[in-house]
């Protein structure tokens, strides 16, 4: 009887002690990263940048110029504010750019967006963003894309001697020029 009591009472603290975790719930904007080259993961080859962003979706919404407004800074994606690191110097509008780590953030207007590089990382959104510490600014025409893009998107297209970053979302493209040096 004893034996039975022991293993029940040995039962019940075993059980009762087994952990419990709550894990968040997905994220409506999930995190997603490119790196360039695009195969550069897949073949060895070293990477030369590398974009961290969270994707929002479209889901019906009118974007540039309703959801993010025209004229206003943008964290180029949803969440934490975008992340751009390269791995080697670069030049970015005329501007020399260090290897290292920038937020990416974009001034959306109808005909042209404004591409910001900032020192400031590891920020939520573009609510503390601080003009002062610009690495470099740099204006590019807005594409009209055909079809609609439902997340918002990143990739990387080859160019001579570096890169266009092309930033998606809605009917609407954008490709930021890198040279690497």
């Amino acid at each position: 009887m004893k034996k039975i009591i022991l293993t029940l009472v040995c039962a019940i603290c075993f059980l009762g002690a087994e952990a419990q975790y709550k894990f968040p719930a997905l994220d409506a904007s999930p995190a997603d990263f490119v790196i360039y080259p695009l195969k550069a993961a897949n073949t060895g080859a070293p990477a030369k940048i590398k974009v961290s962003y969270s994707r929002p979706a479209k889901k019906g919404r009118e974007i540039f110029g309703t959801l993010e407004a025209f004229g206003k800074v943008w964290r180029a994606g949803a969440n934490e504010s975008t992340q751009i690191q390269f791995y080697v110097p670069v030049t970015v509008g005329g501007k020399s750019i260090a290897a290292g780590t920038y937020s990416l953030f974009a001034i959306p207007d109808k005909d042209k967006w404004t591409i910001i590089l900032n020192s400031a990382t590891n920020r939520w959104g573009a609510y503390s963003y601080d003009q002062t510490k610009d690495i470099a600014r740099v204006d590019v025409p807005v594409k009209t894309l055909p079809d609609v893009v439902e997340n918002f998107s990143i990739t990387f297209t080859d160019k001579p001697g570096g890169a266009n970053l092309v930033m998606g979302w809605d009917k609407t493209a954008v490709e930021l020029p890198i040279t690497f040096q």
